[in-house]
């Protein structure tokens, strides 16, 4: 029978990953301590292990393998972070990466501060914050080299959400399904508005499943214009 240790190593494999030594054993005690938490706290739908490994943890090793940009030395911003998808996963299989996760749920950034103490991570900052307050802040504002969400809202809200962290010459990546065509056209003039560019989607396949994911790249070429983002209320009524 298989196990998740050697369904991860074969699947990172199949990506073209070579992780770091202890990795995948250190992504499988998150899948432990992932599913510990889960029966106390709603944090994930999927509760089998090796499907968490798929569709959680080599589902979020795609931002690596398909982002087209190499995160050693990097800093990233996990937008809505939730249980710590993509981010934590990133940051275990490229130990280098300078990594903060926020999100609006105070008990979900505990947890994560636990995980990331159990499995020693180091450089990693999770803030209790809402995304649009914390994009006015000095040091968050135009501070990253790459910003990320997954599964958090629809791709022109995602937008004013996420690209005021992002550099100049820095990267936003939308996880996404693939038939989110129509969200991600919907959402070209909020690109525009916030100083983004699109770049070509990404498509690709989970290892070891018949699902495949799109990631929607932005790349950020000028400053977001002061004023954005708004608050979640107007995002929310009247998205750019």
């Amino acid at each position: 029978m298989e196990t998740v240790k050697d369904l991860l190593a074969q699947g990172l494999q199949e990506m073209g990953l070579t992780p770091p030594a202890g990795a995948v054993d250190k992504l499988c005690r998150y899948g432990e301590l992932l599913l510990e938490q889960n029966q106390v706290m709603n944090l994930t739908a999927i509760t089998e292990p090796l499907a968490v490994a798929q569709l959680h943890f080599l589902d979020s090793a795609a931002v690596l393998a398909h982002g087209g940009v190499p995160l050693a030395g990097k800093s990233l911003i996990d937008v809505g972070t939730g249980a710590g998808f993509p981010g934590v996963v990133l940051k275990i299989l490229e130990p280098s990466l300078s990594l903060t996760l926020a999100d609006s749920l105070g008990k979900r950034v505990r947890w994560l501060e636990e995980v990331c103490e159990v499995l020693s991570l180091d450089g990693v900052r999770c803030l209790h914050v809402r995304a649009e307050e914390l994009a006015l802040e000095p040091g968050y504002r135009d501070g990253f080299d790459v910003a990320t969400s997954r599964a958090v809202a629809a791709f022109p809200l995602l937008c004013e959400l996420c690209l005021p962290f992002v550099k100049v010459g820095g990267v936003f990546l939308a996880m996404k399904s693939v038939d989110s065509a129509a969200e991600t056209a919907a959402g070209e003039r909020a690109v525009k508005r916030l100083g983004g560019k699109h770049l070509e989607d990404v498509d690709y396949p989970i290892p070891g499943t018949d699902t495949l994911h799109r990631l929607v790249r932005v790349e950020k070429t000028a400053p977001t214009p002061k004023g954005l983002p708004r608050s979640w209320g107007k995002i929310k009524k009247a998205p750019l």
